[in-house]
Parts: C-alpha cells; sequence; structure tokens
C-alpha cells in the first residue's frame, strides 16, 4: 500500500470518527456530562492556551497526546452501549461494490 492510499484511508477515518463525535454529540439519550466532555476535548485542541505552554520542550506538546484522548474516553464511557452502536452504525462507510 503506498503513501498515497494510506493518506487516502487515514482521512477517511478520520472523517468518520469526526462523524462519529457529532452524532454522539447529537444524540438525545447523550448524557449532558458526556456532552461537556466532548465539548473540552474539543476546545482544547482548538484554544490557543494549554494547561502545559508549548514553549516547554516535550512536556509541552504531550499535555494534547494525554488530556484530548483522556476527555474522549471520559466521555465515551458515560455514554450507554446501544447509544454508541447506534451511533457508529449510523456513520458506517459502507465499501463500493464493483
Amino acid at each position: 500500500m503506498g503513501l498515497r492510499a494510506q493518506l487516502a484511508t487515514l482521512a477517511s477515518r478520520f472523517k468518520q470518527e469526526v462523524a462519529f463525535y457529532r452524532a454522539l454529540h447529537a444524540h438525545p439519550q447523550t448524557p449532558w456530562l458526556a456532552k461537556a466532555l466532548l465539548w473540552l476535548a474539543l476546545a482544547y485542541l482548538v484554544l490557543p492556551f494549554d494547561l502545559i505552554p508549548d514553549f516547554i520542550p516535550v512536556i509541552g506538546q504531550l499535555d494534547e497526546l494525554v488530556i484530548i484522548p483522556l476527555l474522549l474516553y471520559l466521555a465515551l464511557k458515560l455514554i450507554p452501549v446501544a447509544v454508541r452502536q447506534s451511533c457508529r452504525d449510523s456513520v458506517a462507510v459502507v465499501p463500493d461494490q464493483k
């Protein structure tokens, strides 16, 4: 598999994951605390301030790699399995049938 194909697969997977989290947030049975954690993860990703400033070598960049997945993990743990599966199924990509 070439680099271009790997990047295309990665981009497709990223789009699917974004759609999944959007569906989770929009689902009426998603608890409010889980929705708040999803918003916190997004805000931490896009806002310019961090708990540990980026100018501190190594640790400044690693805080995003720890905090954002932790917030997503906690949000997913609060959401019922049936809701997660429903949202995952709703955004599932059907492979091309040729």
